[in-house]
């Protein structure tokens, strides 16, 4: 009789955006660089990825981190982060969540650590309080107003932008950013990201909505419309990063000057920069909080053990 498959977890949370970190019972994808790898998990293991964060399991808002050896030299762990539709390059608030995970197993202790990602290596400082900071990738700004037309709306003007994942941000639009209004926020942002497509920028999957924060400290609220129809309940590593690239390029934030970014469901991570070129090298800092260790069992029999397709 066959048996079943194991894999191993721990989940956290970051700013209320959950992680998945696979611990066990993961594909082998052998060596290379991690760039490499995420392709043969694509093609060769994607039903892997369907059955830890996708339905019955999981939930659209759930991120998977496969834990891997790393590659890239100076680096203690790798991660591949993947989504309930896909693949990402980085994620800020995985590399938070995975870190403390990381912590709580007593795998590494405050201090710095590096992490080795698809979109190569990222420095992290766990900070005895708990707390984490991530130098992220080189990002920077590709488009500034880039003037979309959307029906019913009419014209919508916003930047393009990298920080890790390709973002569409916009400041003025007509939306009230609060949780009540998710469903809202989630159909016009959908409609952005296909106005961006059909613009010749296919590339470009996450859309960043912000407006003012009531929060004390805070510089702005944000929503985050990832890949798929979820929503990030995080203020978003790589958006904010992204964030960052176009205030350093309009010269609205100085290097080294904090950005307090909250999000859609009141959490905060905080930011700032240095220069690297014509591009910026982000520093974001948050707090995650482990939710669960377990071992997901999939049963042979299980018509939908792999997930729901």
């Amino acid at each position: 009789m066959a048996t079943s498959h194991l894999i191993k977890i721990l989940d956290s949370h970051t700013g209320g955006e959950p992680t998945r970190l696979v611990l066990e019972g993961g594909p082998d994808l052998g060596p290379g660089p991690l760039s490499e790898r995420v392709k043969g998990f694509k093609e060769k293991h994607d039903r892997f990825r369907a059955a830890v964060v996708g339905e019955p399991r999981g939930s659209e808002a759930v991120v998977g981190a496969l834990l891997v050896e790393p590659h890239e030299k100076g680096c203690q762990f790798g991660v591949i982060f993947f989504n309930n539709v896909g693949y990402l390059g980085m994620c800020g608030h995985g590399i938070i969540g995975a870190v403390v995970s990381l912590a709580h197993l007593g795998r590494l202790k405050p201090g710095p650590v590096k992490l080795d990602t698809p979109v190569g290596p990222i420095a992290v400082t766990l900070q005895a309080s708990g707390e984490v900071s991530f130098e992220n990738v080189p990002s920077y700004r590709k488009h500034q107003n880039l003037e979309l037309y959307l029906p019913g709306v009419g014209d919508v003007m916003c930047d393009l932008a990298w920080g890790g994942n390709w973002f569409c941000l916009i400041e003025n639009h007509d939306q009230t950013l609060e949780r009540s209004n998710v469903a809202q926020l989630t159909d016009y942002c959908a409609r952005i990201r296909q106005a961006v497509s059909d613009s010749g920028f296919p590339e470009v999957d996450h859309v960043e909505l912000f407006g003012p924060s009531q929060k004390p400290g805070a510089n702005s609220k944000n929503f985050v419309f990832c890949p798929g129809k979820a929503y990030d309940r995080s203020p978003c590593g790589t958006g904010t990063s992204a964030k960052l690239a176009c205030l350093a390029a309009d010269g609205k934030l100085e290097p080294g000057a904090e950005w307090v970014q909250e999000s859609i469901v009141g959490s905060v991570f905080r930011a700032k920069y240095r220069k690297q070129g014509d591009k910026i090298i982000p520093t974001i800092t948050g707090t995650a909080h482990v939710t669960a260790e377990a071992t997901l069992i999939l049963q042979p029999n299980d018509p939908f053990g792999w997930g729901l397709h």
